[in-house]
Formats: C-alpha cells, structure tokens, sequence
C-alpha cells in the first residue's frame, strides 16, 4: 500500500486516538481532580459528582451524532472532521484551565461541565466521520482493512493515556498530581488535538463525496427525514452495534476494575493485563480487517457473535478465578480476539450500508443511541450485578447482547462488494440490504487527500 493510502489512514483515524486519550484521561484522572471541584469533606461524594458529569458525556453522543452527522452529509466529510477536533480541542483546554472550588466555587464545576458536554458532542460526531472518510476514501478492496484503524487509534488512545498516568504516579507525588499535575493530560491532550486540526485541515474531500451530484441541491441530505426512509438500515445499526459495543467496553474499560475488584488481583497487575491485552488488541485489528476484505464481512460478525454468545460466561467465570498474571493475560486475550470479528470491521459495515447523502447521519445517530444505551451503561450495570450479589447475571446480559446481534448478523446480505457511488437514496427494489440497489463491487478509484 502507497504513501498517499497511509496517509488517508492517519489523517481519517488520528482523531479517534486524541478523542478516546481525553475520554480515558478524565475517567482515570478523576480521583486526583474530584477534590479540587467541590467543597472538602467526603471524597466519595466528590468522586461520585466528577463521575456523574462524566456520564454527561454519554447523553451528548447521541446528540454530537445528528449534529455533526448532519454536517458531514450537508458539508462534507473534512468539513465534519474538522469540527469534531476543534471541539476535541476546546473541551480539553476548558478541563486543563477550570478554576478550583476554592477560587471560582461552583463556576469550576460549570466549566467542567460544559467541557464534558462539548466532549461529548466530539466523540459522538468523531465515530461516524471517520468511519465514512476511511470508507470512502479507501480503495475498494481495502475498506476493511482501512477502517480498522479505527479501533486501532482508539486504543492507542487509551494506551496513552493508561502510560501517561503509569509515568505521572511514579515521578509525582501524591500532593502534586491532587493539587496541579492532574491538569497535564488535559494540556497534552488538547496539543495532540490541534497537530490532528492542522492534518485535516489539508485534507482533501472523498471522491465518491465529491461526485455526488445531489451534494449542493439536495435540501433533504443529512435530515432526519432522509434517515427516515433509511431506517431500516438504522435499526439495523443499532441492532449490530448492540452485542460489539457491550463486549467491548467490558474487556476493555471495565476489565481492571474487575480483575482487581472480583478476580483480587492487586492493581497494579490488573493494570499491566489491561495494558498488554489491549497492545495486543490493537495490533491484530489490522489483520482482521484485511482478511474481511478477502472472505467478507459476514464471517468476521458471524464469529464475534458465535464466540461472544456461548464463551462470555465462560471466560468472565475463569478471570474471576485466574489468581495471577499469566492465566489473566490469556483469557483476556482470548475474549478480545473474540470482540475483533466486530470491532475491525463495524465502521466499513455501517458506512456500507447507506448512500452518499445520509451515509453520516445514517452512521452516527444510530450508532451513538446504541453505544449510549449498551456501551456506555455497562460498566453500571456490570456495579449493579455485583451489588445485587448476582454478578454472574452480567456475563448472561453481555451473551444475550451478542445473541441478538448474531441473528442481525446471520439475516443481514454481506456488504464487502458494494459499490459506495451506486447505493441508492429512494430505493425502488430491494435486496438482502435495505437501500441497497447493487452489490457488484466497486472499480471506482479511491479519493486523494
């Protein structure tokens, strides 16, 4: 693969890394930060405040999706892709600058919010915008392969961000990360956000974009109403995203906290697993990709769904057993080679899914609705298992998720040979896909950055 196709690939792919290093810095961060935010006196209370502002971020997703949705269909792809780093930017300098409980009282707790809330917004539009530039503007038999990096930059950000807080707890002291050095991650942060604003701000438009004849005329591009008379494809996308984002976010964000809050590994080790499951991870994301677009998309989501359904309950029971490193380490791995099936490969599959005027919309909201009810809620409900002295009830919850996407994945037409400038707005005759009026693959060349 050339220079010019890697580029598209860091440019299409960088914000998601900034994106999710913030996401993970200010949950990771919140220990040492709460305090400065509230009145002194319970620091239960106060973590427990700084984390309900962090769940803030989660209801603004679905919002950041219609919006910025809307402006990659109506404005184009680069057009939505700079909007998103530009609030990415912004959020993280309003958390790296916000005035202390003892200089501006309840202001800081104000600015946190609206921080939270602007992040929010970038992450939910950030998703859908990538995902359609690296579809779109992949060769036609590399889509997967392309898009996988999605998942690739996502957990570079979290590594990032993981490594930073390893660095800070072991060259700051205690007083030092509560009183200021909290506020680095977020200077970092929002740095990495403006080299990613100067990337995309020369970046060029997809081609298959940019030959839409409907681009500049269509007054219906990147409504709802136009999601509309797609919205079968939009449940569909939900429906699909359902079992993937469950089980990603609980091998994921929610592993170190199981491992050391129910398998009783000391945090530190609970730590380096996560850390060494999620390099791993990263890198097979590729390769996963890359085999979709020889055999299809279909077997990947197929086994996902196959191996999260009936090894969820297996695997989570052996991690609570596991007792050291090693055996933690290989039943984490094994669990995330099973999520790889859905997470190399669901950007390419849902850009597949719609045409050129709602393809970002139609990506966004219904994905953003998804990750905010079955994403962004595991980790609680995961707490309320365990609370109710049922944890086991977790592992059930995470396999029906995926049972129900697997029959999503089993009824669904394989997308891998659609043509992107053929799939249809007002479809007249249907196929396995709805909205899809001809799966013969594409010999369109890829669009230049």
């Amino acid at each position: 693969m050339g220079r010019e196709q890697w580029k598209k690939i860091w440019v299409g792919s960088a914000g998601n890394m900034v994106e999710w290093f913030d996401w993970f810095v200010y949950a990771s961060f919140a220990v040492y930060f709460a305090d400065s935010f509230f009145p002194k006196g319970n620091d239960t209370a106060n973590l427990m405040n700084t984390m309900g502002i962090f769940a803030v971020g989660f209801f603004m997703r679905p919002v950041g999706g219609w919006l910025l949705g809307r402006v990659g269909d109506r404005k184009g792809r680069k057009a939505a892709l700079t909007l998103t780093v530009t609030l990415m930017s912004a959020s993280a300098i309003l958390i790296a600058v916000a005035p202390t409980y003892a200089v501006a009282g309840y202001g800081g707790v104000a600015v946190l919010l609206i921080a939270r809330m602007l992040q929010g917004l970038s992450v939910g539009g950030e998703y859908a915008a990538s995902a359609t530039y690296l579809t779109e503007a992949s060769a036609p038999d590399r889509r997967g392969f392309a898009s996988s990096f999605q998942y690739v930059s996502m957990t570079a950000g979290q590594l990032l961000g993981l490594g930073l807080q390893i660095v800070l707890q072991r060259t700051m002291s205690e007083d030092a990360l509560h009183s200021w050095a909290w506020r680095i991650p977020f200077i970092i942060g929002a740095l990495g956000a403006a080299i990613v604003f100067y990337l995309r701000r020369n970046m060029l438009e997809t081609e298959v974009y940019a030959q839409d004849d409907s681009a500049h005329s269509d007054p219906a591009r990147g409504t709802i109403k136009a999601l509309w008379a797609h919205r079968r494809e939009a449940f569909l996308v939900i429906a699909l995203t359902m079992g993937g984002t469950v089980a990603y976010y609980t091998y994921t964000t929610y592993l170190t906290k199981y491992l050391s809050g129910t398998a009783g590994l000391d945090k530190p080790t609970a730590s380096l697993v996560s850390f060494c499951a999620l390099f791993v991870f990263m890198c097979i994301q590729p390769l996963a990709g890359r085999l979709s677009d020889r055999i299809g998309r279909r077997p990947l989501l197929i086994t996902f769904a196959v191996g999260s359904t009936f090894l969820t309950v297996p695997i989570m029971t052996l991690l609570k057993h596991a007792g050291s490193f090693w055996p933690a380490l290989g039943l984490s791995l094994l669990a995330l080679l099973v999520v790889t099936g859905y997470t190399s490969i669901n950007a390419c599959v849902k850009a597949e899914l719609f045409p050129t005027g709602i393809r970002a919309l139609g990506v966004a909201l219904p994905y953003a609705i998804a990750n905010a009810l079955f994403g962004g809620t595991a980790e609680y409900v995961a707490l309320w298992f365990k609370k109710g002295g049922i944890e086991s009830g977790y592992y059930w919850y995470v396999a029906g998720c995926a049972a129900v996407s697997l029959i999503v994945y089993i009824t669904m037409r394989e997308t891998r040979t659609i043509d992107l400038n053929r799939v249809k707005q007002m479809p007249n005759e249907r196929t396995g896909i709805p909205g899809t009026t001809d799966p013969a693959p594409s010999k369109s060349s890829p669009s230049g950055v």
